[in-house]
């Protein structure tokens, strides 16, 4: 009875470590690991000890025996990763080769003392990487009063699964060295200088936030906007909570087929009642409810074969979703498809060519995949009434009513106040993390995650990334390269609480993690706030420390 990996998978790479048998591929020292879509567990060489399952922070690993109808598809797409072998047991090795943790070399003075910038999956793995060592300290420093990034903001409502890291995150940010300082911004109420100053290191993992921008005529219309903006709100991030989302009419178009056109795609045509049950927010789920929005149309510049979605999120869309395709476009999958080798790709190709024919009449919200659209522009005067396409490679063009355009194109990382950007790029320029310019490091400054290789990979791609930034900021460390902080420890506390009195620590997001839960009841996971103020008056709700407890955590000064 072999374990099998399914749609959630993050990559995170635990059950790679856990495994006895070593049969849990691409690992993380494998050269394809950055850019696989998944993992996935050799039914053969697989001995069903569980291991996996305890191990993976998602719940993506179970056995093929119990596996829901719609995640079946994963027991072939997991066997076909490997070779045939003619039946022959592959040969079984120890554990995985494990990267070792970074070890401090104990020096006089204070101990090592690193601050983040971002509370994101980069962010807490980075944390939970310097913590394996005996005294380091850490402290965390987010904009938003509630941690965790774009796993709470940026992951679709419906995929509660993939938001149970999230409980890896909050163990990570309960080791002894861990703080939490939320709701305060650097680059506003703390500058770079300022953390450097507490500090021997900064360590930025504040992702890509900002969305690529199609240029082309009537993009800014009211009724436009990016899929990224559209999965905020749904989440309830509190500065996208008056996003203004019409669905007043019958046809939505999303530019671009990634997983996040896949995520909006999908919420705009999932039965609103399924939807209740899960951490979407009151204001959405309302607009959803109300909404008018028969057939949303995700619209690819290339063909089949050059598709951006991943397969997983293929499967999970066709098992959730009714999606169709133009007779055109099943040509271009067949055409494709007679002359593809790439096995992932082909697998793709295959389900494509079952979908149903657009032609076919709307009994309920459905998805429509559309292949050699180019944008040429939004329609409209006032607002948006649709948007024209070129046929692409030829002199063709084709017009879609529509009362919203959607952009899912890509994201770019942002400047950051007083280091070097790659504007082409949109990263900051680095060696293996090490904060560079023009080649020479910059001293104390490291990042991870999208700020260092750019809007790749996955959830958990972030843990073997902020692993190789961390072993070179402890290399730098004990080699002496970094400046001991100017002041001692509860100084910082006390410079953060003057210059942001509204800060939330590690007992305030409990409060407010608590209440949302409390919120959601018996039948959701969670009722989150959606305004700062709201959080803050939740946090406000947390027991304070105890002048005992000060002093034991150093914040006494």
């Amino acid at each position: 009875m072999p374990h099998v990996i399914t749609q959630s998978c993050c990559s995170d790479g635990s059950c790679v470590y856990a495994c006895p048998v070593n049969c849990i591929h691409p690992s993380p020292d494998e050269p394809g690991f950055a850019t696989a879509e998944m993992l996935y567990i050799d039914p053969v060489a697989c001995v069903d000890c569980g291991a996996c399952v305890s191990a993976c922070p998602v719940g993506a690993i179970a056995p093929d025996t119990r596996l829901e109808p719609k995640q079946l598809p994963f027991i072939e797409i997991n066997a076909a990763f490997y070779p045939k072998r003619e039946g022959k047991l592959p040969p079984t090795s120890k554990l995985a080769p494990v990267i070792p943790a970074p070890k401090v070399t104990a020096r006089s003075g204070e101990p090592l003392t690193v601050a983040i910038v971002g509370s994101g999956p980069a962010a807490m793995y980075a944390a939970d990487e310097l913590l394996t060592q005996r005294g380091v300290r850490v402290n965390v420093f987010e904009k938003l009063p509630t941690p965790y990034g774009l796993v709470r903001a940026g992951v679709a409502p419906d995929h509660q699964s993939t938001k149970w890291v999230t409980r890896l995150f909050d163990t990570i940010g309960k080791q002894s060295g861990f703080q939490f300082f939320l709701n305060v911004e650097v680059g506003k109420h703390l500058s770079y200088a300022d953390l450097l100053e507490h500090h021997h290191a900064v360590l930025y993992a504040v992702g890509a936030p900002n969305d690529r921008r199609l240029d082309i005529d009537g993009m800014g219309l009211p009724g436009t906007g990016t899929a990224t903006e559209m999965v905020a709100w749904v989440n309830g991030h509190p500065e996208f909570t008056d996003l203004p989302v019409d669905l007043s009419h019958e046809r939505v178009v999303i530019v671009g087929n990634g997983n996040v056109a896949f995520d909006v795609a999908r919420m705009l045509t999932t039965d609103p009642d399924v939807l209740a049950r899960t951490d979407i927010s009151d204001h959405a789920l309302a607009a959803l409810r109300a909404s008018k929005v028969s057939e949303v149309v995700v619209a690819a510049r290339r063909g089949p074969a050059q598709s951006a979605f991943t397969l997983p999120e293929l499967i999970g869309l066709t098992a959730t979703c009714d999606v169709v395709l133009d007779e055109a476009d099943h040509q271009l999958v067949a055409a494709d498809l007679a002359q593809e080798t790439d096995p992932l790709t082909r697998n793709k190709l295959e389900i494509l060519a079952k979908l149903g024919d657009a032609s076919a009449p709307i009994t309920r919200p459905r998805i429509r995949l559309a292949y050699r659209f180019t944008p040429q522009r939004v329609l409209g005067d006032a607002r948006v009434t649709g948007i024209e396409f070129g046929v692409t490679g030829t002199d063709e063009s084709r017009t879609l009513d529509a009362g919203l355009v959607l952009t899912s194109i890509g994201y770019r990382g942002k400047a950051i106040d007083g280091l070097p950007f790659d504007d082409a790029a949109a990263v900051v320029p680095n060696e293996g993390g090490r904060v560079a310019e023009a080649g020479i490091p910059v001293p104390g400054a490291y990042v991870a995650g999208w700020i260092k290789r750019g809007p790749t990979g996955f959830i958990g791609t972030n843990k073997s990334c902020a692993a190789e930034t961390v072993h070179n900021l402890v290399a730098d460390y004990n080699a002496g390269v970094l400046t001991d902080p100017v002041h001692r420890p509860a100084a910082l506390e006390k410079l953060v609480r003057a210059r942001q009195p509204d800060v939330v620590d590690a007992a305030g997001w409990q409060a407010i993690d608590a209440a949302e839960i409390a919120r959601g009841g018996e039948d959701r996971p969670r009722d989150k706030f959606t305004s700062v103020t709201d959080m803050l008056a939740a946090a406000a709700t947390a027991p304070k420390p105890t002048v005992r407890h000060r002093v034991m955590t150093g914040l006494r000064g």
